[in-house]
């Protein structure tokens, strides 16, 4: 059945032309995703429009109506109003902007130790940016996840016994891909006179979703996440709200972060999200493809268990741990196979300890040492997800006979 679907889906031709992995299979979308090709074709036209986006002569109107124009897209894109958006440098830029121009703001306000109500799964950039504020005077009270990495309601209520500030919860887990309930949670924090800040990097082409319907206060974004350039993403920041501008310069993005603009980076946002309209069937396909992949995982490989399977996820993401197989080995296998995936521990910058968001979901940490992310993309099909299987099935056998005979095979 599923395989029938994906058939079906993969006649379509409603695709975006996208960087090919060429005979390698790129199982790594999380971590980034391929260059949408439009956005290298208009590439020589938008870099003519050399001038800067803050003169007023016609070298400058040009830059500054790409942006504009750009800025509509992706505000149509996410559902909200483009002056309510705030070009970044990324997603960590625009999680580390709201999160201290919050503080600063209660600071100024006169509450001495600001109160933030923040998840334990958050990306680095979050809590990185918590931890320098708890030296600043932030208090801080941390929402628990399950071992489906779904919010314990309850818990999450019992934390607003005093007044908060700000909640900080991300909208789609980058290693789970587990979605919070975010809706539920932004009501609650608003009965209580909080504000609600969600990361939703990435959601982006990966889930349905409205900026509107959530009603966040505000929601991070970085393009490279969803097929367009690297350094650039956007900060949605509801009208009303006041950001402190954390980058001195210029009056750019309404006073709001100075630097002159990244009008192509801006642009590719932009190009991408003209591509909305067929959200809706990447977003079938891609989970036909996920789905099936699950199931030739668990019919042909002992001992494993994708978390959150049961749950509300993204389409494109599955987490997975393998007893008896440590996870930087079968990530380094597997990339000699021609196969690029994460692992769930932070071996890439020389961390030898698991991934806090694992470890916060309760698994062990040899569980967590076991584990292995697949995150698949728009342009990913049924032959890729098939060899994947077969590799994956060889290296596992493999990895287990060398522990079995003591490292040695």
């Amino acid at each position: 059945m599923l395989a029938s679907r994906v058939m079906t889906l993969e006649k379509t031709d409603f695709y975006p032309d996208l960087f090919s992995a060429g005979d390698k299979i790129y199982f790594d979308h999380n971590a980034t995703a391929p260059l949408c090709r439009k956005i290298v074709s208009s590439a020589p036209e938008l870099l003519e429009a050399f001038g800067n986006p803050s003169s007023i002569h016609q070298f400058g109107r040009r830059p500054k109506k790409i942006i504009r124009d750009a800025r509509n897209q992706f505000a149509k894109f996410i559902d909200c109003h483009p002056l309510e958006l705030i070009f970044t440098s990324g997603g960590s830029e625009s999680n580390s902007l709201v999160l201290k121009s919050e503080f600063l703001r209660a600071k100024k306000a006169g509450i001495k130790n600001p109160h933030f109500v923040v998840s334990k799964i958050e990306h680095p950039a979050s809590i990185k940016s918590i931890e320098q504020l708890k030296e600043l005077g932030l208090k801080v009270s941390w929402i628990e996840v399950d071992r489906n990495g779904q919010v314990d309601f309850s818990q999450y209520q019992s934390l607003f016994q005093e007044p908060v500030h700000l909640v900080s919860c991300m909208l789609a887990n980058n290693e789970t891909g587990c979605i919070l309930p975010i809706k539920e949670m932004c009501q609650f924090a608003k009965s209580q006179g909080a504000k609600f800040h969600t990361d939703a990097v990435q959601a982006l082409g990966k889930m349905e979703f409205s900026l509107k319907e959530l009603d966040v206060d505000y929601a991070s974004f970085a393009g490279h996440k969803f097929y367009a350039m690297k350094g650039v993403g956007a900060l949605f920041s509801k009208q009303g709200n006041v950001i402190e501008n954390l980058i001195s310069g210029g009056g750019q993005e309404r006073s709001r972060r100075g630097g002159t603009e990244n009008t192509l980076g801006i642009a590719s946002m932009g190009i991408v999200a003209e591509f909305f309209p067929q959200q809706k069937s990447y977003i079938e396909y891609v989970r036909t493809l996920r789905d099936s992949l699950e199931e030739k995982l668990v019919s042909r490989i002992s001992n494993l268990e994708i978390l959150g399977r049961e749950t509300n996820r993204v389409c494109n993401t599955s987490s997975v741990f393998i007893q008896g197989v440590d996870g930087e080995s079968l990530l380094m296998n597997l990339d000699l196979a021609g196969i690029a995936v994460s692992t769930g521990a932070a071996c890439s910058s020389g961390n030898p300890e698991p991934s806090p968001v694992l470890i916060a979901m309760g698994l062990s940490h040899a569980e967590a040492q076991s584990s292995m992310r697949v995150s698949l993309g728009w342009g990913s099909t049924m032959a890729e997800v098939d060899r994947f299987i077969e590799e994956l099935e060889k290296v596992v056998i493999r990895l287990r006979a060398i522990k079995e005979n003591g490292g040695e095979l």
